[in-house]
Parts: structure tokens; C-alpha cells; sequence
């Protein structure tokens, strides 16, 4: 069970800690299409954000030895979500060129595809890679 917390001050929003190993990528996206859909930001957004989450939490857990992650979910406006995942690393992440038979390597195209933008905040301990999603019109109200 993932014991998410709610933020206290800001935006609001959720945060879970969770072992950065495969097993925990299932749980981050249960954590995401929860609170998403919660927000009404079912459907096509909470897709999207599960997609999102999967990509950034297996980067971290593929690229990096971080024992722990944290998975940020923060409503930045009525209609937009902002998704984070941190990490140890202080390696920016970049978006590769994959050939067709490649089994891995298209996880940040299909990030940048699914997300307004996205990008990657870098600090002393390590990095937050995160992508903005947008409701559709009408939507996330």
C-alpha cells in the first residue's frame, strides 16, 4: 500500500516514497490515475499521467542508485497537473535516438509526446525530472 501525503502548504498535491526498484512503477501509477481521476482528470489526462509516471520512475530505477523516490503529483491550476519524480542522480536526462528494433531508449519521446512540457529541476542531492499535463477544456474542474 502506498502511504501518499497530502501537501500541507502550496499547490495541492500528493507525495509518495517509494523504494526506487520495478516492483514500485505499478504502485506509482495506481498513485496517479487515483488522484487523478479524484481531481476529474479521468480519462485521457489520467492515461497520460500514468504513461508519464511509468517513464520517469523506470529512468530513475534503470539509470540511477537511488535506494528511495519520491513521486510528486501537484495541481498547478484548475486544469493542469504537474507529475515529478526524483532521484540522486544530478545526470539530466535527454531524450535518445532509438532504432526500430531497439528495446528501450523511447521513454522520454513518448514523455515529451504525452506532456506539454516537460524538464528536469537539478539540486545538490540529486534531480527532479517532471512533465505538465492539461485537462482539456472544460475538464479538471
Amino acid at each position: 500500500m502506498i502511504a501518499a501525503q497530502p501537501n500541507a502548504t502550496g499547490a495541492p498535491g500528493y507525495t509518495a516514497e517509494l523504494p526506487c526498484v520495478p516492483e514500485s512503477v505499478g504502485r506509482a501509477r495506481a498513485l496517479v490515475s487515483s488522484v487523478l481521476t479524484a481531481w476529474g482528470m479521468e480519462g485521457v489526462v489520467a492515461d497520460c499521467g500514468v504513461v508519464i509516471v511509468s517513464e520517469l520512475l523506470t529512468n530513475a530505477v534503470d539509470h540511477t542508485e537511488t535506494p528511495l523516490t519520491k513521486v510528486v503529483i501537484e495541481r498547478l491550476a484548475d486544469s493542469s497537473v504537474r507529475i515529478g519524480v526524483s532521484d540522486r542522480s544530478r545526470v539530466v536526462p535527454r531524450v535518445k535516438e532509438a532504432s526500430d528494433d531497439a528495446e528501450c531508449g523511447r521513454g522520454l519521446r513518448l514523455v515529451d509526446a504525452l506532456s506539454c512540457r516537460w524538464g528536469c529541476d537539478t539540486n545538490r542531492w540529486g534531480k527532479v525530472t517532471w512533465a505538465e499535463l492539461k485537462a482539456p477544456t472544460g475538464r479538471g474542474q
